[in-house]
């Protein structure tokens, strides 16, 4: 393990605020999975509403998929790792995500849509998590976005550190394909090799979170005693900071950074649709009982 830099400029590191172990649940029509934003435990973290970790080779797990439902108010991220789902939409949208692969849909003033995995067998793993979105656009027209692997750019930071660049821009001048939302996110995918570093400034008005996919991970903090742990299928809540400072245990860690400009505004939630109001919340239920998606 290479030794940890501790800042000894202007500039601070974030360190682990909190750890998230998430809940096994289940969703759809019976999609296992573990939900680390969305539950008791972390209701939110503005402007991040819900992660899903899904993750089986077990058919009997993910084989009946999410049926066709609904949503509005919000964006819906899915970074598939493994395995094949395909997304059908009633605005006429359909694509099948594959391994690397991302789609990123906006559900705005309303979208019916499902997601359905494409194999009966074998590894079916990866990332749902949904964004807010500000309450001038809750109401805008759904857009619908998929990415394959090939289009995701990746960096090399020396021998020990691989980056792919899903959402924003990386400090080596990497863009990712998806740009231009409202809450101006990055969405890394990081592989440590042994003795590997990752360093990357995050805006200051961001909150951000990392995702152990694999293996385990140090946070560096501002002074040493700041340094933690993260291990596989653990959230960890950064804290205010211009950086973040992360190595990798032997042999290897993968995980995913995730960070966005916090919306400051109310939320009124309930299943499939994100409002302002409490209102505007019983309209999402009126419109949608009435066809009007």
């Amino acid at each position: 393990m290479k030794q940890a830099v501790h800042a000894d400029t202007p500039s601070r590191d974030r360190s682990v605020r909190r750890r998230v172990h998430g809940t096994p649940t289940s969703d759809g029509a019976g999609m296992r999975l573990t939900r680390l934003i969305g539950t008791a435990e972390l209701d939110m973290l503005d402007p991040f509403l819900l992660l899903d970790a899904f993750d089986s080779a077990e058919p009997g797990d993910y084989i009946a998929g999410f049926p066709a439902h609904p949503h509005r108010g919000f964006e819906t991220v899915t970074y598939m790792l493994a395995g094949r789902m395909r997304h059908k939409d009633n605005a006429g949208h359909e694509g099948v995500i594959e391994g690397g692969g991302v789609q990123w849909m906006t559900a705005a003033k309303g979208i019916i849509h499902s997601e359905m995995p494409e194999q009966e067998a074998g590894l079916m793993s990866g990332l749902q998590l949904w964004v807010n979105l500000p309450s001038h656009m809750k109401m805008a027209e759904p857009e619908y976005h998929e990415y394959r692997a090939q289009a995701i750019p990746s960096e090399q930071r020396g021998s020990g550190c691989d980056i792919k660049v899903i959402a924003g821009k990386a400090s080596q001048d990497s863009i990712g394909p998806v740009n231009g939302r409202a809450v101006a996110p990055l969405y890394f995918d990081v592989l440590l090799r042994a003795n590997g570093r990752f360093i990357e400034p995050i805006p200051v008005s961001h909150n951000a979170f990392i995702y152990v996919l694999a293996g385990k991970v140090i946070v560096v903090g501002e002074y040493s005693e700041q340094d933690t742990v993260v291990g596989q299928g653990e959230l960890a809540i950064l804290s205010d900071g211009h950086r973040v400072q992360i190595l990798g245990e032997a042999p290897e860690a993968r995980f995913v950074l995730v960070a966005g400009t916090p919306l400051n505004e109310p939320v009124a939630r309930r299943g499939p649709f994100v409002m302002n109001k409490e209102a505007e919340l019983k309209q999402a239920f009126k419109d949608y009982s009435e066809g009007k998606f």
